[in-house]
């Protein structure tokens, strides 16, 4: 590893940890499990956090380079080696005394990867494929985490972790074009009449809104799809998994709230209206 990587790297591990001792963005559900549960998802959502920012924020230079390193050190875990990252040596407590399969945390690296090479989306079918490695993985190693994995669970947990991901996409529309991506697919954005000049306004065009509604209706139908899959689960992880899906519903009310302009600032969901759909969600049968 190069010295500026580890400079990097050492900068980057202190922010993450900050960001975890202040449990900033992690999900209001988990802050209600118990301690072992909590600590289990606070290392995954540190693992997480760590790929993106290397794909987002590391000098551009240097981001293959530390994703290679993300990968020695996966390889490390799964041969029973200690990892050369600390935040990794967390991970590896979690994936032993869990379970968990590499596969989920190799695409997360592959993701990452591929941002670094596409910055657009021709289709939503395109984006989807993008939310396999970007998204869909998260909702594996949870359910790994609680021990409740099976086929049919891992396939509704991708309906919500992709729509999970379309939201954050849709909230994130100005951020993104200033980083050089664009995940709103090409062709709705064709067919809406958008130009590029539209993801510079202050006030975002109604053409562009019509594209971004489009897709949160498109996100509202995944989480739709794959909500019964809270209802299948058992104690703390119908909680946790309840409490994210709540994060989506209330992420799709603020973007309807502010008639999807986001360009004036994301729209984020209020703690009131993420703990009522938490609560509809875990009454739901």
């Amino acid at each position: 590893m190069s010295i500026s990587e580890r400079l990097w790297n050492e900068t980057r591990e202190r922010q993450i940890r900050n960001r975890l001792q202040a449990r900033e963005n992690f999900p209001v559900a988990a802050r209600f499990l118990p301690a072992r549960h909590r600590a289990h998802l606070l290392d995954v959502y540190g693992y997480a956090r760590l790929v993106d920012d290397i794909g987002d924020e590391a000098p551009p230079d240097e981001r293959a380079g530390l994703l290679d390193l993300v990968d020695r050190d996966l390889d490390r875990i799964y041969a029973g080696a200690v990892p050369e990252i600390p935040l990794m040596r967390a991970l590896a407590r979690t994936v032993h005394e869990c379970r968990i399969p590499e596969e989920p945390f190799r695409r997360l690296v592959r993701a990452n990867r591929q941002d670094q090479v596409v910055t657009r989306y021709g289709t939503f079918d395109e984006l989807l494929g993008y939310c396999t490695l970007s998204a869909d993985p998260v909702g594996h190693i949870v359910l790994h985490v609680f021990g409740a994995a099976t086929p049919a669970r891992l396939r509704l947990s991708d309906r919500i972790c992709s729509a999970l991901q379309v939201i954050e996409h849709c909230q994130d529309v100005g951020e993104d074009h200033r980083n050089g991506r664009v995940y709103l697919p090409a062709d709705d954005l064709r067919r809406f009449g958008c130009t590029e000049d539209d993801f510079r306004a202050a006030v975002t065009p109604t053409r562009l809104r019509g594209v971004i509604a489009l897709q949160a209706g498109r996100a509202g139908r995944l989480l739709a799809e794959g909500a019964p899959l809270v209802r299948t689960l058992p104690g703390f992880a119908r909680a946790a998994v309840a409490g994210y899906a709540a994060g989506g519903l209330a992420a799709l009310a603020a973007l309807d709230r502010r008639a999807y302009d986001v360009l004036a600032g994301p729209p984020r969901p209020g703690k009131t209206r993420l703990l009522a759909e938490w609560s509809r969600m875990l009454g739901r049968r």
